[in-house]
């Protein structure tokens, strides 16, 4: 308890400030996005500057409509970017890359497919080595408490289960980065409190860098060494908290003064301008 009072002092860490060692894995620069409608040009993302070491996970929450996915898809080279650009491991992003993972608010799993067959799929699409991919299949389902179903199909799943599967397609090519877009959102409260507890596990075993879209603050801060607080469309960076609370993080955590003080300060920006998460 004492660790989670001394985490009482709170603060707003620009990318200058940060005392992390660890080398840049993601450099986002002048990143924006205008979408041409039949109606004109619709601004989603305004310059965005932001550096994600590796290793790091990193939470982004804002507004509805904010474009959160937007910055999610361009970091995943799934849409082109208007100005700016993002570099990933020294490359710049020009195309999907191979080392990144995504997850998104669906499962989204081929219903024909078992469990295993699905997780194998990133394996299949890439032409990658199916023997050696398939025993880490079997390891991240074993993992994910999975092992009894890989058999199963969908259907057969709790919507936790299924998400949990689609971890581990995001997982199984051993990405350096994996992305997810509001994966919990269409979970109830308990499921998603237990799926919060497996990310930050595997997060801990694998060391992956993970950037987390969520409406969720209370989920952004449990989750995320920096939490990036996004304005109304379009979207730009607001703040950036650095979140100097112990891991492993227990739910009780969300109850300390620690936890407490930093969501206030969160969800402030919102509040401030009519908005709640």
């Amino acid at each position: 308890m004492e660790n989670l009072m001394a985490a009482n002092t709170l603060r707003v860490v620009s990318r200058d400030e940060t005392t992390d060692v660890r080398r840049r894995l993601i450099e986002i620069r002048g990143l924006t996005k205008t979408y041409r409608t039949r109606d004109g040009e619709m601004p989603s993302l305004k310059p965005i500057t932001l550096d994600i070491r590796e290793g790091e996970f990193i939470s982004v929450v804002g507004p509805s409509g904010c474009g959160k996915s937007t910055l999610l898809k361009l970091v995943a080279g799934l849409i082109p970017a208007s100005d700016g650009e993002i570099v990933i491991d020294g490359t710049r992003v020009t195309e999907p890359p191979d080392d990144v993972g995504i997850v998104f608010q669906s499962p989204v799993l081929l219903a024909w497919r078992t469990v295993l067959r699905n997780v194998m799929m990133p394996v299949e699409v890439r032409g990658l080595d199916k023997a050696s991919h398939l025993a880490r299949a079997r390891q991240l389902l074993a993992t994910a408490g999975l092992s009894d179903f890989e058999n199963k199909y969908p259907w057969q799943l709790s919507g936790g289960m299924q998400q949990r599967t689609a971890i581990c397609r995001a997982l199984v090519h051993d990405p350096k980065i994996v992305l997810m877009d509001e994966p919990f959102g269409a979970l109830d409260a308990m499921t998603r409190e237990r799926m919060n507890l497996e990310l930050q596990r595997i997060h801990f075993e694998t060391r992956k860098t993970i950037l987390l879209i969520t409406h969720s603050i209370p989920e952004a801060i449990f989750l995320g060494d920096r939490v990036v607080v996004m304005t109304d469309r379009p979207g730009s960076i607001a703040a950036i908290y650095d979140v100097p609370l112990p891991r492993p993080r227990a739910l009780e955590l969300m109850g300390t003064p620690a936890f407490a003080e930093l969501a206030q300060q969160v969800r402030g920006h919102f509040y401030a301008r009519g908005h709640i998460d």
